[in-house]
């Protein structure tokens, strides 16, 4: 249980306040590559922020505000030009740093283009998203996180929500949760409108773990009939601090993504990469992003699938959760320890230094730890993902079942040539 004002703390993402200046040392996606390919300027939200992201004719990304340091107008509707956004109201250009580079109506001989400034955060494009930071200079290195550059074949499935992203967060960090939502919650949705609930989700939690490491939170989980030298105990898979999860298994790698928009309202993405041994993988010219759905025909959350159940158990605690009237059990260690560790770095911030999993040593890829056989259920995992989880939604849902199939099967043609060889 929180005061109110720990949980008013916890839950602010505005400049000034200690958690929003904890969330501004991070890079955030805030448009899709190929948003900025098919026009060049476009609106987004950060942090309770409106700004105008936007890439040149040079091909260098830009962030600023939305709003025109002369009289306001917005620069989302902005020309872009091969030096930077000129204000679509009077023309009025600021280079991708903010600089003011051309005033048309004003007279040259004065100093007064000098004295204006847009304060420009630093945007980038990694893995088919273009990513922003808007924190104090110098920005840290944009992570390089395994899913965002290995080979695969990837898509992004996304969707807003009317939440906080603590609370999402706090997920993350509950194995329990997996068993009944995902589990028996799951069954008996699947008994009363008639599908298959995979079996793989409903497997009692034996033990759970967390150890902090550099990026963030391992958590670990023993299903019955495992034990501690499968995956999901000896590897885990993290929460990437403040705002990812990756996950994976049999083959399929994940991140996912809960981007704080503003205080109520958090952008909810699955970043996945399929990945299977012994195939070819198609070439992907761009990475195909899709909706997924929160709500069915009704306006009742839709959980006939695994982040759909999410969904409903995040959105459904209101737009920020009540945490003064909260009981928290020795099951919900996991979500104290997050919380010691958000106010353990909004702490770092205020005395000037970094905080966790902010670096400044680029680094080519980072792999993060992450089990590949989940819940001990094998290669059927990967059908089981695609069927009933937001992949589902992917418009390359069938091509992938098929590429993993094909893989299976080349790896058992390959074990019995063996065999037979043997």
């Amino acid at each position: 249980m929180l005061t109110a004002e720990q949980n008013d703390e916890l839950t602010q993402v505005a400049s000034g306040t200690p958690m929003g200046e904890l969330l501004r040392r991070y890079w955030y996606p805030v448009a899709f590559t190929r948003e900025l390919e098919e026009f060049p300027v476009r609106p987004a939200r950060l942090l309770g922020e409106d700004f105008a992201v936007f890439k040149t004719p040079r091909g260098r990304y830009g962030i600023l505000p939305e709003a025109c340091p002369h009289r306001r107008a917005s620069l989302a509707y902005g020309v872009v030009e091969a030096d930077g956004l000129r204000c679509p109201y009077h023309g009025w250009l600021f280079g991708v740093d903010g600089a003011c580079l051309d005033q048309p109506a004003e007279r040259e001989e004065t100093n007064f283009r000098e004295r204006v400034r847009a304060v420009a955060g630093v945007a980038q494009e990694l893995g088919g998203l273009v990513w922003a930071y808007i924190g104090p200079s110098p920005a840290p290195e944009l992570p390089r996180f395994d899913v965002f550059v290995m080979d695969g074949v990837r898509d992004i499935g996304w969707t807003d929500l009317p939440c906080n992203f603590v609370q999402i967060m706090e997920n993350a960090v509950d194995p329990h949760h997996t068993e009944w939502l995902h589990g028996r919650f799951f069954e008996f949705m699947a008994r009363h409108q008639g599908f298959d609930a995979p079996p793989s989700f409903g497997k009692k939690h034996v033990k759970v773990g967390f150890d902090a490491f550099e990026w963030g939170i391992i958590k670990r989980r023993v299903v019955e009939g495992a034990s501690e030298e499968d995956d999901d105990w000896k590897i885990g898979h993290p929460l990437v601090f403040p705002y990812n999860m990756r996950v994976g298994g049999a083959n399929i790698e994940q991140m996912q993504i809960r981007v704080p928009i503003d205080r109520t309202t958090t952008r909810f993405m699955l970043y996945t990469v399929h990945a299977p041994v012994g195939v070819e993988y198609p070439p992907q010219p761009t990475v195909p992003d899709y909706a997924i759905p929160v709500y069915d025909s009704h306006g009742r959350h839709r959980v006939d699938y695994v982040e759909g159940q999410d969904m409903m158990a995040w959105v459904t605690q209101g737009p920020i959760t009540d945490r003064t009237v909260e009981h928290l059990g020795r099951s919900d260690i996991g979500v104290t320890m997050l919380r010691r560790m958000f106010k353990e770095n909004m702490a770092r911030v205020a005395r000037g230094e970094d905080p966790l999993g902010v670096y400044r040593d680029y680094r080519s890829r980072i792999d993060l730890p992450c089990e590949k056989n989940k819940f001990d259920s094998g290669a059927v995992f990967a059908i089981d993902f695609i069927d009933r989880a937001s992949s589902r939604f992917s418009p390359q849902a069938d091509a992938l079942k098929k590429l993993h199939i094909k893989a299976h099967e080349n790896r058992k043609a390959a074990e019995n040539g063996k065999a037979a060889a043997g």
